[in-house]
């Protein structure tokens, strides 16, 4: 059954083709166009009508129009305008209906009447068709699977005719006067004509601030009305289905979970030739559009794929004690025993770019956590995916959780996808900083475990050994420079300077093709200087850096506070002391001496794998490996034990003493 929201709404019709006669009168034939199949070919329409519901234009106490509303709506349309498509508004039929209860009706009738005066006109000033009154049918508030309000209630964001046998109608809006049955009704047959039509809520705050230019942009705003049938699950459907099968993978034993991830690890070896070739066609496709730095993240190779089986293989290892493991037992009172024990965290999504390899990595750690995953990567690697994907799902098949992790490869928006904060638990990002910055943005009810910038620095004192500093700062920078673990900014004591070690540092850089950024400290001393830096505080992700000059290593440190992104920062030096201050005074989430910043990753730490690398002030900070994928829940044991019995007329004494820690408890091993 399908209930509308006690919510207004608005209406937008996106059209392909335009017949010269009124909208509504005249249904448009195929032979003009057909509606668009999906949300993201919204953005192609070039004429579009919104249709704005009673509710939407007046207010809520019903004393007038909603004027900040219209304003908004008005604005948007106006950009819209602006970009080349021609737009009309048109109001709801049931306001004359509704001004008869308004308190302000001579303002009201002159308003309308100015503004209908002054829009005919500019309408035939135009040549455009001019709309009647009995043309502005209502046409519809949101859109749900059942009664809205009520727990299990979703907002139906795609709509097929083929599911109208099982639609149940229930009540109008407080001011209109068609019902949801003549809204379903108008949206159906306008697509029926060729036009794509779109039911929105048109007051609520969380989704009016640009809810017309979102929806034109294909964001999942409201209820999109479709011909073409969804080919798979949605992206609720597929959480859904994750989440009960991660429930199951939970309560695994662990040799269960640690075979799958053993078997996940034989397959990348075995079917590597398959694995290779997706990547191949992956790769032929991005060449023209991918600067060289991403194509190196996105490129596979037979030595990769042995490391990925390592990296499994050692968090098979590690999986054995993970889930349903004793941290804390506590003896409250007489036969009143309390323990803390490890669960998984729930439903994870993570969002990465480019890099393919990271889905059997954090693919696994999820397995080993028993977390249920939905994975959404790239288009640039969209078949390299998929055969990871399979593989990942044939190995959870021997243990029937397949569907604990889901690939998400739909047409979903990062943003909808942070909408999800009643299915999903946690969100990592990998990938760029700006879309860790978007993700963290869009996510505004669910947590988000990363980090928004790998600005590394390397600060070489003037006790450091030429062959360790020379050694450090060409690993940091050049191993990797699209790492988020590469060194961004090099720091150089002012006493270095015109030394043989600083030259043998800027001619390594030199022939290793870094461009160099001058600090302005370090310009100051140059008569002739590269280019001075635009931004101490910049992530460059390829063989560039910047240079500056420090006096001292707590300049060093006060420079890093400053500009530094906590993530991971080098000191080297030869004076123990010096070094020492060094790692207590920085909150880096990676503080290492005389050691590249490369070695901030889960596998050199020997975690196995990383979902990625928090620098967040959390539980889990610096490469997050399974660890960081587990909370815990707290398990009481009593015998009929009430707080009644503690209190001064009670029979009982508070205990609170600690008790040995078990490893694992049987029957422990649950999720959320």
């Amino acid at each position: 059954a399908i209930y509308p929201s006690s919510s207004p709404f608005l209406t937008l019709h996106a059209v392909r083709q335009w017949s010269n006669v009124p909208f509504f009168t005249v249904p448009l034939a195929r032979a003009h166009g057909k509606s668009f199949a999906h949300r993201s070919e919204l953005r192609q329409a070039k004429r579009i009508v919104v249709k704005l519901g009673s509710a939407v234009v007046t207010r809520g106490d019903e004393c007038g129009l909603a004027l900040g509303r219209l304003a908004s709506i008005v604005e948007q349309v106006a950009v819209l305008q602006n970009q080349g498509r021609e737009m009309m508004i048109v109001t709801s039929g049931a306001v004359a209906f509704g001004k008869q209860r308004l308190r302000h009706e001579i303002l009201l009738s002159q308003s309308v009447r100015q503004a209908l005066h002054s829009g005919q006109n500019q309408l035939k000033d135009m040549s455009l068709p001019v709309l009647e009154a009995r043309a502005c049918a209502a046409a519809g508030q949101r859109l749900y699977d059942s009664p809205p309000g009520s727990d299990d209630a979703k907002l139906l964001d795609t709509f097929y005719p083929g599911d109208q046998h099982s639609i149940t109608y229930g009540t109008k809006s407080r001011v209109g006067i068609g019902g949801m049955e003549a809204k379903v009704k108008a949206a159906l047959w306008a697509l029926q004509g060729g036009t794509s039509v779109v039911i929105a809520n048109g007051t609520h705050p969380k989704v009016t601030g640009h809810v017309i230019t979102d929806i034109v942009e294909g964001k999942k705003v409201g209820t999109f009305f479709s011909e073409v049938k969804p080919a798979g699950p949605t992206v609720e459907q597929q959480t859904e289905m994750a989440r009960s099968a991660g429930r199951t993978l939970a309560s695994l034993e662990p040799e269960q979970r640690s075979d799958i991830i053993c078997t996940l690890a034989d397959l990348l070896t075995e079917r590597k030739d398959e694995i290779l070739s997706a990547n191949k066609k992956d790769m032929e496709h991005a060449v023209s559009r991918l600067s060289p730095a991403m194509l190196k993240r996105l490129s596979l190779s037979s030595s990769k794929l042995n490391s990925l089986s390592i990296g499994l293989r050692q968090i098979a290892v590690s999986s054995q004690d993970s889930v349903g493991r004793v941290l804390r037992r506590t003896r409250v009172a007489n036969k009143l025993e309390l323990e803390q024990i490890t669960v998984p965290i729930g439903v994870l999504l993570v969002i990465f770019e480019s890099r393919p390899d990271c889905l059997p990595q954090v693919s696994a750690l999820a397995i080993a956590s028993g977390n249920a995953l939905l994975l959404k990567g790239g288009k640039e690697a969209a078949n390299t995916n998929r055969i990871l994907h399979e593989l990942t799902q044939e190995a959870l098949s021997i243990h029937g959780v397949k569907d604990a992790i889901q690939l998400v490869s739909t047409r979903e928006e990062v943003e909808d996808l942070c909408r999800l904060e009643k299915m999903i638990d946690l969100i990592i990002p990998r990938g760029s900083s700006q879309l860790v910055r978007d993700i963290q943005r869009a996510a505004k009810s669910i947590p988000v475990l990363g980090h928004s910038e790998g600005i590394c620095h390397v600060y070489v004192d003037h006790e450091a050994s030429v062959d360790k500093a020379i050694k450090i700062i060409r690993d940091s920078k050049c191993d990797y420079p699209a790492a988020c673990n590469a060194m961004e900014t090099l720091l150089v004591h002012r006493d270095l300077l015109r030394t043989p070690l600083f030259d043998q540092i800027i001619d390594m850089l030199r022939t290793e093709h870094v461009k160099i950024h001058a600090g302005p400290k370090f310009a100051s001393y140059l008569t002739f200087s590269p280019s001075e830096v635009k931004s101490l505080r910049t992530e460059y992700g390829d063989l560039e850096c910047c240079i500056e000059v420090v006096d001292s290593m707590l300049e060093a440190v006060d420079h890093i506070h400053k500009y530094g992104s906590s993530h991971t920062d080098v000191i080297v030096t030869e004076n123990e002391d010096t070094a020492e201050q060094f790692l207590q005074q920085l909150d880096s989430a990676c503080v290492f001496w005389n050691a590249s910043s490369r070695f901030a990753d889960g596998y050199r730490f020997g975690l196995g794998a990383e979902v990625g690398i928090s620098t967040a002030r959390i539980h889990a900070r610096g490469p997050v490996g399974l660890e960081g994928l587990l909370t815990t829940k707290w398990v009481l044991r009593g015998e009929g034990h009430t707080a009644a019995d503690f209190s001064e007329q009670g029979s009982m004494t508070y205990l609170h003493e600690n008790l040995p820690v078990a490893q694992v408890l049987p029957g422990c091993r649950t999720t959320s």
